[in-house]
């Protein structure tokens, strides 16, 4: 039996933090993954967190928690899929250091992740363009800047962080002008 506290201690401090130096967004992300599923654990078993051992999180019982997520908690599929992902990094880490729970660990990685419908990127029309480059105004100092740097957003396709960097040095209006 091999008590769970120690992996998931042992899967923050020297994983994360130590040989991945995560963020602390996705610490925080993984936290909250872990505490949704140790609250499941706790539903469905009966058992409280201090009392679980690695062998409890079965695949049935993860996926139990995973289609949990979706009707019990109307997660979407994205969040399913993230909180997949933070279970599988965790078992993908226990398979080195627990080799003798290699069969359990190779069930849960074998939880697939959901296809979800990816939202279709457009661009603007040709009207749509027009309009937005006609709206600051232009007979002020910032309108015509406004005006300026959303043409070059717009001809350039520059992200607006690469456009709030340039400065006059960028910009070459030698012959074949460019920038």
């Amino acid at each position: 039996m091999t008590s769970l506290a120690p992996v998931l201690e042992a899967f923050f401090t020297r994983r994360l933090l130590g040989q991945r130096q995560a963020s602390p967004n996705t610490i925080a992300a993984y936290r909250d993954a872990f505490r949704l599923l140790l609250q499941y654990v706790r539903q469905e078993t009966g058992k409280d967190p201090q009392n679980l051992h690695l062998e409890d999180l079965d695949a049935s019982l993860i996926g139990g928690y995973l289609s949990w997520l979706e009707t019990g908690r109307a997660s979407s599929i994205q969040t399913r899929n993230a909180r997949l992902a933070a279970i599988r990094a965790l078992f993908r880490y226990a398979s080195f250091d627990y080799p003798e729970h290699a069969e359990l660990i190779q069930r849960v990685l074998a939880i697939p992740a959901k296809r979800s419908d990816k939202a279709i990127v457009t661009y603007l029309t040709e009207a749509e363009t027009n309009d937005l480059l006609t709206a600051p105004d232009a007979t002020t100092w910032r309108g015509r800047r406004d005006r300026t740097l959303l043409l070059i957003a717009v001809v350039t396709g520059l992200r607006v962080s690469e456009l709030i960097n340039l400065t006059a040095a960028d910009l070459h209006l030698d012959a074949g002008a460019y920038l």
